[in-house]
């Protein structure tokens, strides 16, 4: 497994990168965000991990530019930001996790492994659920692009239209492990889901059933 890691911290990025490569991670350490963006471009990593703030570039421009140019690699940010905000807007702009700092290095290496062990190809047939066309091929749902976690989210729910599906369920599926997403992360691509139905049009809605889960529906 081969890691880029964006970090300016250099006491932090140096132990960090130690401890990944004690549990058999490669790790690439760029130190601004210029040379990460040029790292990150390439085809040769299973996850960047990218500090928000960093000179010359914002971790978050790296991650816009990242999937501009429909470039999928999972990316986790990190960021001493922990408001619920800034973790929405970066999960909308298409980071695949969050880690707050201060942070344990087992929390990351698991995040990492999470992501890295789902399937990096999709089954390439189209799922169509009412006026929704999901296009796994092109990472699109009715033409419009989406995130790696978006795919697996809303094939979870056209695979099982008017079906309540747990959270749980999309946390085991979609992170990994049960427990290992946090709610506001599930509550966030829901709000990313239900905000691109509505720019689509779409007939479709997803119904929050309270304490139980999600489902759904064109009723």
């Amino acid at each position: 497994m081969r890691v880029l890691y964006v970090e300016d911290a250099t006491f932090l990025a140096e132990a960090v990168k130690h401890n990944l490569e004690k549990q058999g991670i490669s790790v690439d350490l760029v130190n601004n965000g210029e040379d990460g963006l040029e790292n990150a471009m390439s085809d040769i990593y299973d996850c960047v991990v990218l500090d928000i703030m960093l000179p010359k570039l914002s971790g978050t421009d790296i991650l816009k530019r990242m999937r501009e140019k429909n470039v999928q690699t999972p990316v986790i940010m990190l960021s001493a930001l922990s408001e619920v905000e800034t973790k929405i807007s970066h999960l909308d702009h298409g980071a695949d996790d969050y880690l707050a700092k201060p942070f344990k290095t087992a929390e990351l290496v698991a995040r990492i492994k999470a992501l890295v062990r789902r399937p990096k190809t999709i089954d390439i047939s189209d799922i169509s659920y009412g006026d929704l066309v999901l296009d796994k091929t092109n990472a699109t749902l009715n033409g419009e692009q989406l995130t790696a976690k978006e795919i697996e989210i809303i094939t979870e729910f056209m695979k099982s239209p008017e079906t309540l599906i747990s959270k749980e369920h999309l946390l085991a599926k979609v992170w990994g492990e049960v427990g290992l997403g946090e709610d506001n992360y599930i509550e966030s691509y829901m709000s990313r889901i239900r905000k691109l139905l509505k720019k689509i049009h779409s007939k479709a809605r997803i119904v929050t059933i309270r304490g139980l889960g999600y489902k759904i529906t064109s009723k």
